[in-house]
């Protein structure tokens, strides 16, 4: 009996340590990549329309726009690889009915960027949890730049890949909006699970804002009127300098549950949040790099001076090791600070567009009104 008994213990601690027969087959990973899971996997794109099985490649010439260029070959071979947006029209990229989860999105939209709103729904929701233009989205509203992270990564030539994780329960819907005044093409290709979704997972959200210019002695807030329980996983910003010199001082702050005046977590610098630091600047150089965690590029204006007004930075920062978790609340701010004569900070008023990421439990609350056409523009 006592034998019995040691064995069962064993065998429960096995079970909680290992997880055996909770393994849900869509949070993968090196470590546990040898696992077998009844998960099954679908992939949605103009290709297949719906993801189900055996559906994949029936496109007709009749109904396919690539028909003229397999015309000699017909069904079967490439014959829809992509789809057609009209201005102000809203395309329904992906309708999938749950349990499930998001692994993995690929597309390669044409024309401008920030023209592009990418939105996701979940379980029947109404109003979006993403609702991003989608240069921004994947980390590049300035235009191409090669970036290699966890979450993210842009490959040549305009390749936008993510790998946020992003489970539902009932349904996910994913719409792509074409805001601008010319069509624009979108390949595309999203991949997921179809599987149970664990009692304690998040719902994915992204949320976009601008403000240009900050007002003078304002602080930039990066989101704002986040309530539940969830935590938050990344930050990215699009700034643009008005003022030559270093910009770069500004403190991030997280005020969570409930802090008013003074916040819990409270950064050193701009730089130091985005895991860089001294300006980002190397052998009197501003210094790219692309991590798995953080990354910062620049564009310059034409004269390539260094701390030149209207130089434009696009800056990342994941926190998939360090999520910042909250119980009730949150709001998240930066402030946006230069050197003025004496020593002194200046407050800048520079053209700073951000994206937030985060994991919370539904409902959540309905997102600001995105900017319209004109103030999304970057001119």
């Amino acid at each position: 009996m006592k034998n019995s008994i040691l064995f069962v213990i064993a065998l429960s601690l096995s079970l909680l340590i290992y997880g055996q027969g909770n393994f849900y087959g869509f949070d993968v990973g090196l470590n546990n990549l040898y696992r077998l899971s009844d998960a099954k996997t679908r992939s949605i794109s103009p290709e297949n329309f719906t993801g189900e099985k055996g559906k994949g490649g029936m496109a007709t010439l009749e109904e396919g726009s690539a028909s003229h260029a397999a015309r000699d070959l017909g069904q079967g071979w490439k014959v829809n690889p992509y789809v057609r947006i009209k201005p102000g029209e809203t395309f329904e990229m992906a309708e999938i009915k749950g349990p499930g989860a998001i692994q993995h999105i690929w597309m390669t939209p044409a024309g401008t960027w920030r023209y592009s709103i990418l939105r996701f729904y979940w379980d029947d929701e109404t109003i979006p949890s993403v609702e991003v233009p989608v240069g921004d989205f994947f980390a590049a509203a300035y235009g191409y730049k090669q970036i290699s992270s966890l979450s993210v990564c842009v490959n040549p030539g305009s390749a936008f890949n993510c790998y946020w994780i992003m489970p539902f329960r009932k349904n996910c819907r994913i719409t792509m909006e074409n805001i601008g005044e010319k069509e624009m093409v979108l390949y595309y290709q999203i991949d997921y699970a179809l599987t149970n979704v664990p009692d304690d997972a998040g719902y994915f959200h992204a949320q976009f804002r601008r403000t240009n210019p900050l007002p003078y002695k304002k602080v930039y807030t990066i989101v704002d009127g986040i309530k539940g329980k969830g935590h938050f996983v990344g930050t990215y910003l699009a700034w643009q300098t008005n003022n030559s010199g270093w910009w770069g001082e500004g403190e991030i702050k997280f005020y969570m549950d409930g802090d008013k005046n003074f916040p819990t977590i409270c950064g050193a610098g701009t730089e130091d949040y985005f895991c860089g630091s001294y300006g980002f600047v190397h052998n009197d150089e501003y210094q790219d790099y692309t991590t798995p965690y953080a990354g910062f590029h620049v564009i310059k204006p034409d004269d390539n001076v260094l701390y030149r007004s209207q130089t434009r930075f696009g800056m990342y920062r994941w926190h998939i090791t360090d999520p910042v978790r909250f119980e009730d609340d949150l709001k998240v701010t930066i402030q946006a600070l230069g050197w003025r004569s004496g020593g002194r900070y200046l407050p800048l008023q520079d053209d700073i567009a951000s994206v937030a990421f985060w994991y919370q439990a539904e409902p959540h609350k309905p997102f600001p009104k995105l900017p319209s056409k004109d103030e999304l523009e970057i001119q």
